[in-house]
């Protein structure tokens, strides 16, 4: 199987421009923000959605999780901000590899999609 593209960012084969790291996860600009703020935040462990997570993964979801919160409060999203994350086809998945959307930096929409 081939390494999707957030594999290849984690093992630096493409640039990204990186906001935050740390041993579980890394988090990044999108190349195609839909909001002024637009970070993926992407476990380094490959799990292709969350969908498919299990128990086991429980302690890094929350570590992903915190890191969004981490990363919003770092770039002065006090206002508010929304965390999405996609899974399949239907909706949304763009990228076999579980990641949140942080966006923010404007009013957001109800409802989404």
């Amino acid at each position: 199987m081939s390494k999707t593209i957030f594999q290849k960012i984690i093992d630096r084969e493409i640039p990204a421009k990186i906001v935050h790291e740390d041993e579980h996860c890394i988090a990044i600009h999108d190349v195609q923000p839909e909001a002024p703020v637009h970070v993926l935040v992407i476990p380094k462990k490959l799990i292709a959605r969350v969908g498919e997570t299990s128990p086991e993964d429980q302690a890094l979801l929350g570590h992903v999780l915190l890191t969004a919160a981490q990363v919003a409060r770092e770039l002065k999203l006090s206002a508010g901000y929304r965390i999405v994350i996609n899974n399949g086809p239907h909706g949304g998945e763009s990228v076999p590899h579980l990641h949140v959307h942080l966006l923010g930096g404007r009013q957001m929409a109800w409802p989404p999609g």
